[in-house]
């Protein structure tokens, strides 16, 4: 193997591994409620903060991620990420008490915040222009295969309860990230922007031998130079104001729809349909969830050739569709019974090939492709900010809004009223960018949300 195919593949394995993490973090906590519950006697509302804490210190973490990776580089900030990953996973392990393990939690979402906005990143300036939409997509991948490993360990550990056990095994991928990104450089870009040179031009001939150094690194200069001077405050006023509407309200639509609510709470959404052994509550979640990642190679496959609103608004009818089907299980269908299972798991399914299919394989991309280079960064963090708090929103009240008055048939009303307004606001807002440059998809926003020309 030629030595640019052994760092392409270690930067795919590297980042491909932090998806696991991330997507492990989503399902184990689900499958390990129940019994951290019986241990220290939660209530539901107390359930509910075992992961929107987390979820906070997600919204933190991305929050001091940017200057974090700036000042001490993207290599050694997923160094930190894998490190501190690991530990507050023991930690969560022998927590001894419910305070310890909220503390840690929200520690420990930090970590994956800062990974959500460095891991990207990372991929995008260290592979090869050839490999790297595909070494993104595998990151994206992963994190439903981070889930569906998650809830395997809870299934197999439940017959013990030993959910200890269940968050701590998430020691195991941040240590092979960590052995795999201590061998890799940083970034031919992080090294160029701190005035490194020589650094940045043996790191793209360790990545890319084939390359131009000379004509790469003017270009790295120059995408730099167009970088600098971007303010905030523009994202607020004409021409971007409107980009900015649309890419925080297509980050708030990806959670408040309930995609979360489905992964993390699964086991419960499972129990209130009659299911009651473990088969159910921890297996079920999981096949789920290979529906999903089967429904992301789906449209990878075709976003290029049928365009992205397409994809995107099908994914969410598809949602809309399933939260119908949940709503008469829950309501009509009582719940419960042979009937019910078979179209609660068909609900569920549904539900989250939608997601996957449409916001989990496209929505990101629009924050990268509505701002000048000078504001990329700002419309991604506004995007994931948005995206955050969505999330905690969903996390901390799902499972008081089944207890309630509306139970299941009220809450999966409650998400499918978003995903209507999801679907109206891409119809209304979403520009199609299949085949468009990005100059051409930036004259769109200025142009008041009108194409002025194609490629």
């Amino acid at each position: 193997m030629s030595v640019r195919n052994r760092l392409g593949l270690l930067v795919a394995v590297a980042a491909a591994s932090m998806g696991i993490v991330y997507g492990y973090d989503q399902s184990n906590i689900g499958a390990a409620m129940e019994f951290v519950g019986q241990e220290f006697t939660l209530d539901d509302n107390g359930k509910q903060w075992l992961y929107t804490v987390a979820v906070i210190g997600s919204i933190i973490g991305a929050l001091v991620a940017g200057p974090l990776a700036n000042r001490i580089g993207r290599k050694a900030s997923m160094i930190s990420v894998a490190i501190g990953y690991g530990l507050f996973a023991v930690l969560s392990g022998i927590a001894p008490s419910f305070a310890a393990l909220a503390a840690v939690r929200l520690l420990l979402g930090i970590t994956v915040g800062v990974s959500l906005v460095v891991v990207p990143v990372f991929v995008a300036e260290s592979a090869p222009a050839r490999s790297r939409g595909a070494m993104l997509v595998a990151y994206q991948m992963t994190t439903i295969i981070g889930i569906i490993v998650g809830y395997l360990v809870g299934y197999f550990l439940a017959g013990d309860a030993q959910w200890r056990w269940m968050l701590g095994l998430a020691l195991v991928p941040s240590l092979l990230v960590l052995l795999l990104l201590i061998r890799l450089p940083d970034t031919p870009r992080w090294y160029l922007s701190r005035g490194r040179d020589e650094e940045a031009r043996a790191a793209l001939r360790a990545i890319d031998p084939d390359a131009d150094v000379a004509e790469q690194l003017d270009e790295m200069r120059a995408a730099l130079a167009a970088e600098s001077g971007g303010h905030l405050r523009e994202m607020l006023r004409a021409p971007w104001a409107r980009a900015t509407a649309f890419v925080l309200g297509l980050g708030f639509f990806i959670q408040i729809t309930g995609i979360n609510a489905v992964v993390v709470y699964s086991p419960r959404l499972f129990e209130e349909m009659g299911y009651t052994d473990h088969f159910g509550t921890l297996l079920l979640p999981a096949v789920v969830q290979v529906y999903g990642l089967l429904a992301v190679i789906i449209a990878l496959r075709y976003v290029d050739r049928i365009g992205r609103r397409p994809i995107l608004l099908g994914g969410i009818f598809a949602m809309i569709v399933a939260t119908v089907i949940l709503i008469v299980v829950y309501g009509p269908l009582g719940g419960e019974g042979t009937t019910a299972n078979l179209w609660g798991f068909t609900g569920l399914v549904v539900f989250t090939m939608g997601f996957s299919f449409g916001f989990g394989a496209l929505v990101w991309v629009y924050a990268g492709e509505s701002f000048p280079a000078r504001l990329r960064s700002y419309g991604s963090s506004a995007m994931l900010t948005s995206d955050l708090v969505a999330n905690a929103i969903v996390a901390q009240f799902t499972l008081t809004l089944i207890n309630s008055s509306l139970g299941g048939a009220g809450t999966f009303a409650i998400f499918g009223g978003f995903a209507v307004m999801a679907f109206l606001f891409v119809l209304r807002l979403a520009p199609e960018t299949k085949g468009r440059t990005l100059e051409d998809i930036q004259q769109y926003w200025t142009d008041g949300g009108t194409w002025a020309r194609r490629s």
